[in-house]
């Protein structure tokens, strides 16, 4: 397999996280009512969304195929997201909770990545970067469980 190739695949992998989760704080909107929080899930949602296009352009800029859709696995941590909403006592803190799992497993695939250490400077820099930033969402999101339990 080329190096670009192998590049490639690995910012797909993230990628398509990032299109999940995108997806699912825009699920999480539609599941909750405190105005706060749905402010938060969209701010995350729209973060995720310029994860999504960093990661495009750096695929397109190696002359490989981005993704252009989420998983399997995505859409059935969504629906799970939707039908725990619907049977617990605190949709939002149920909301939350899933938010972080979501989010761990995220920061799990980056941390990964950064582990192998045979990314181009500009690509590792990326990374790190949205790292850095889905573990402040998950620190904001344990905050925020706190005050909604």
């Amino acid at each position: 397999m080329k190096y670009s190739e192998e590049i490639s695949k690995k910012l797909n992998k993230l990628l398509v996280k990032n299109y999940d989760a995108e997806k699912g704080y825009l699920n999480a909107v539609e599941n909750v009512d405190n105005d706060r929080l749905k402010i938060f899930f969209k701010r995350r949602a729209s973060e995720r969304s310029e994860f999504a296009k960093e990661l495009r352009t750096e695929i397109l800029q190696y002359g490989e195929v981005p993704e252009d859709s989420g998983s399997f696995k995505g859409t059935v941590h969504r629906n799970w997201m939707s039908l725990k909403s619907l049977f617990s006592s605190n949709n939002e803190e149920a909301i939350l909770e899933e938010a972080i799992r979501g989010e761990e497993a995220s920061l799990e695939e980056y941390n990964e990545i950064i582990k192998e250490r045979d990314l181009p400077p500009s690509i590792d820099a990326l990374i790190l970067k949205q790292k850095n930033a889905i573990q402040s969402a998950i620190n904001s999101e344990k905050v925020k469980e706190e005050l909604v339990s």
